[in-house]
């Protein structure tokens, strides 16, 4: 018997557009050509058309399409990889290059089978699209790379535009919703980041609608600004599949509109806050934002 749970509708604001024009097919056409896979399928984004579409922006998703971490968010493949391809870099760097993108965002399977989890070849990723695209600018969004210092230096050296790793959900929620992750560490995270290239902006983001209150929300801006992080986004979890954690609210766009304001406050240089957004979610626009504000802070 299905639970009154199952039978929560989704509210009309959530209503996606589809669009399929001839950017959206010429650009899945050259993705799998290329054998590369972007979060945009993989984890299921409800923008997909709108950024392929329309605004032809893709985030690349390299080291393979398995993860090592079955998070109960995600619709991403778990599992142990089989592979490491070593000439992807040069491959996203091309991709980069025919879709003549002004901003690369660059996503990571967790690689917990890799004793640098995977921070060499995202390190390469970025020197790649550095040579081939000297004008684009570059986010990266891996996973903790099992909390190593030298790991996180290894990508941090490279010198993308924005480091951006994901907090998720708040603390009390963690342990059930993220596998492996740690609250702590992901603020460690930022923070060393940080301190290692002080002038690169940092950037997480939170889901909401998990069974989180107002206050641990508040509590999660709050430690991301103690850390240093400079660029947030909130947005609605919506449950990927039956498998995956029930949606325990639909949160407003007026709410959203709150929460956002309230981020401001904080002392964030750029927050994105609505139904939709995901993490990289007009990431050009946030790339853009924190160098104003860098250029700003100089003078």
């Amino acid at each position: 018997m299905a639970t009154k749970e199952e039978h929560v509708r989704k509210p009309e604001w959530l209503k996606i557009k589809l669009n399929t024009n001839e950017n959206y097919t010429g650009l899945k056409k050259m993705m799998r050509e290329k054998n590369l896979h972007t979060v945009c399928e993989e984890a299921r984004c409800p923008n997909i058309h709108e950024c392929w579409a329309v605004r032809r922006t893709a985030t690349f998703m390299i080291l393979g399409e398995v993860c090592t971490r079955a998070c109960r968010f995600c619709a991403v493949k778990t599992g142990l990889p089989t592979e490491l391809d070593l000439e992807e870099p040069e491959r996203v760097a091309d991709s980069v290059q025919l879709m003549n993108l002004k901003h690369a965002v660059i996503t990571v399977v967790a690689r917990d089978d890799l004793k640098d989890g995977g921070a060499s070849v995202l390190a390469e990723t970025i020197r790649a699209i550095r040579r081939k695209n000297p004008f684009t600018t570059i986010e990266v969004l891996p996973s903790d790379m099992g909390g190593v210092e030298e790991n996180l230096r290894i990508v941090m050296d490279a010198r993308p535009d924005i480091l951006n790793h994901n907090i998720e959900t708040v603390r009390s929620l963690t342990p059930r919703v993220r596998a492996r992750a740690k609250y702590e560490r992901s603020l460690e995270f930022l923070r060393r980041a940080k301190e290692m290239q002080p002038d690169i902006p940092t950037k997480s983001s939170i889901m909401l609608g998990l069974g989180e209150a107002k206050e641990e929300i508040i509590e999660t801006m709050d430690d991301l600004r103690a850390n240093n992080v400079d660029i947030m986004t909130l947005g609605q979890y919506l449950q990927p599949t039956k498998k995956h954690i029930k949606v325990q609210k639909y949160y407003h766009p007026n709410e959203f509109e709150e929460l956002k304001e309230i981020a401001l406050s904080k002392g964030f240089s750029h927050v994105e806050a609505g139904p939709l957004v995901r993490s990289s979610y007009h990431a050009d626009e946030q790339v853009n934002a924190a160098a104003k504000n860098k250029a700003q802070e100089s003078k």
